[in-house]
């Protein structure tokens, strides 16, 4: 398995966790399961991502050592990413909107990230500037919307850990959507053990483009990007369920003093999701996958 070797040995595996305080409060014959992927050095799935994404570019040769990676981010991939790159000997340079808090611009800094300000906002400008700035210091662009790899990690660790912890015992998986690697890779690696597995995309019910919405903002921090990114595979999910912010919020709430659980809101927002797929008769034993840790700054 060559540079990956010590990696997938089991360095993320998060548990499977029964959710009974959070469906006993709300009366469920079952308990919702959830896979908590937020054991890494910043508290999300992304860890595992960032690091992943640099060792197969290394790999494949593109990434050589030294050389700067950059990337169009300023939350929690970019946070990862830049740790990943501390770790790993490569300058990272983050490209960030101008309208970014001055506070977060110091926490990626602090976490060894030099940030290029943009000034638009949009997406697409973003990701012209990060390209533009890997061309231009011989670096790196993770690409991280757009790049298989993001989906490659979920394909090799995160689905194969949801089958072996839960195996049959689910009948759904309920993801958020921010990059769209999640769901895309889990969903491809489960649905071809399991193809009558139900597979459940969440977004904001105030951002919801994927279910042909409009974009507009929202609290639910990951997920709801405001456009449907490339990484998302749409053949590959079966139900798309919106969540409000607030609706996000009290569910982790809920799980944190019913179960202990520290979930962020995204977390939240895909517990809520569940609860709406079990209410509606569409699942008797659903699967969260928890992307990040509740944090308290």
């Amino acid at each position: 398995m060559g540079i990956l070797q010590s990696y997938y040995q089991d360095v993320y595996r998060c548990p499977v966790v029964e959710l009974s305080g959070f469906s006993g409060r709300h009366g469920l014959q079952a308990s919702i399961a959830a896979y908590l992927d937020f054991g890494g050095a910043t508290g999300t799935c992304k860890d595992g991502v960032a690091e992943t994404m640099l060792a197969l570019a290394t790999e494949r040769g593109t990434l050589k050592q030294g050389m700067p990676v950059v990337e169009a981010s300023s939350g929690s991939f970019g946070a990862a990413l830049a740790v990943s790159c501390a770790t790993t000997g490569h300058p990272c340079i983050l490209v960030v909107p101008s309208t970014l808090p001055i506070s977060r611009r110091q926490h990626l800094q602090s976490l060894g990230a030099r940030i290029v300000v943009c000034s638009s906002g949009g997406r697409k400008a973003l990701d012209r500037v990060a390209a533009d700035t890997a061309k231009r210091y011989n670096g790196y662009f993770t690409n991280y919307f757009s790049n298989d790899d993001n989906p490659e990690y979920h394909r090799r660790v995160t689905g194969p850990q949801i089958l072996k912890a839960a195996g049959d015992s689910i009948d759904a998986v309920v993801i958020g959507v921010g990059s769209g690697g999640t769901i895309t890779g889990v969903a491809e690696y489960l649905k071809a053990w399991n193809s009558m597995i139900r597979i459940v995309a969440v977004e904001p019910s105030e951002c919801a483009a994927i279910s042909g919405g409009l974009p507009g903002h929202h609290g639910i921090a990951g997920i709801g990007p405001g456009f449907v990114p490339e990484n998302y595979n749409p053949y590959v999910v079966d139900t798309v369920l919106t969540v409000s912010t607030a609706d996000a919020e009290r569910a982790a709430r809920e799980v944190l003093f019913f179960d202990g659980v520290p979930a962020c809101t995204s977390a939240g927002a895909t517990l809520a999701a569940a609860l709406q797929l079990m209410n509606a008769g569409k699942s008797r034993r659903p699967l969260c996958v928890f992307a990040g840790r509740r944090t308290y700054e």
